[in-house]
């Protein structure tokens, strides 16, 4: 007779409580946004007491969109993540696939370089960026904001690898039929590594959205100003303090990137997964 299999309390036990954690994890990152929306949907007197019969409005939307130039604050955002990513792309795709499928003296130690700019966290070079944009003539502009980031070491890396893992034989095939070096990398590498493009393009999009200490500090003027400073400056204590109100700009500032997550999801696990992203 076959014995029964035995049991395991202690692994059963481990699972229960690493899903309870996961739950408590997730509970906690989501009560500020529950508290958010909330606060955004409800007039000001309810926005330190829950009452289920509190009523509705959208006048919050309203008062955060006439009391601060929120329309140029998307725009310049808008302006900078697109200019950031093209710059991105342009530059890390033709850096990559130079490293990837072309050997040049010094080609690792170059390689190498690149790398590092991973280990330099970016506040470092705040001081530096500033004087340089100050001398470029480029200070309290959308340029200036984005020009630091225009050579992604990250996206280089990734494109690098993925390019390294494409057959030589497709190489030689698109020579065959007369392809150029350009042709090649436009018609052959570029649409094999599709998902690593919408990966990196989520990656780079989201940071840059969110940034925040660099544009506060090449920035003063709101014709350059992005959203994450626009709301910081609306929300001083200089124009008081009104969480109904700033709750409100908050979800209007985040609304993109939640909605694209949201619209979006099964493509952004699938991009990540097959780029290799840990």
């Amino acid at each position: 007779m076959s014995t029964p299999q035995a049991i395991d309390p202690f692994g059963q036990r481990q699972r229960t409580l690493e899903t309870a954690a996961a739950w408590l994890l997730g509970l906690l990152w989501l009560l500020p946004l529950v508290y958010a929306v909330w606060t955004a949907f409800h007039p000001a007197a309810f926005a330190t007491r829950l009452a289920l019969d509190a009523p509705l409005t959208l006048q919050n939307f309203v008062n955060a969109w006439q009391a601060a130039p929120f329309a140029r604050y998307f725009l310049n955002t808008f302006l900078l993540v697109t200019m950031i990513l093209a710059a991105q792309l342009l530059l890390s795709t033709t850096a990559a696939y130079a490293f990837a499928r072309f050997r040049f003296r010094g080609s690792d130690l170059v390689f190498a370089l690149v790398l590092m700019q991973l280990m330099v966290m970016p506040d470092i070079l705040i001081v530096e960026n500033y004087a340089t944009m100050n001398k470029l003539g480029l200070r309290d502009t959308i340029v200036a904001i984005g020009l630091p980031y225009f050579a992604s070491a990250f996206g280089i890396f990734l494109l690098r690898q993925t390019f390294k893992s494409v057959p030589r034989e497709l190489d030689e095939a698109a020579t065959m039929e007369g392809a150029g070096v350009l042709q090649i990398l436009w018609k052959v590498y570029v649409p094999l590594a599709k998902p690593v493009y919408l990966a990196f393009a989520l990656v780079s999009v989201s940071t840059h959205w969110n940034n925040f200490l660099w544009p506060l500090i090449v920035t003063n003027s709101v014709e350059s100003r992005p959203l994450t400073v626009g709301l910081q400056v609306f929300s001083s204590t200089d124009q008081g303090v009104d969480w109904s109100i700033i709750t409100a700009a908050t979800l209007m500032t985040s609304a993109p990137l939640l909605l694209a997550f949201l619209l979006f999801q099964r493509q952004f696990v699938q991009s990540f997964m097959r780029a290799g992203i840990k």
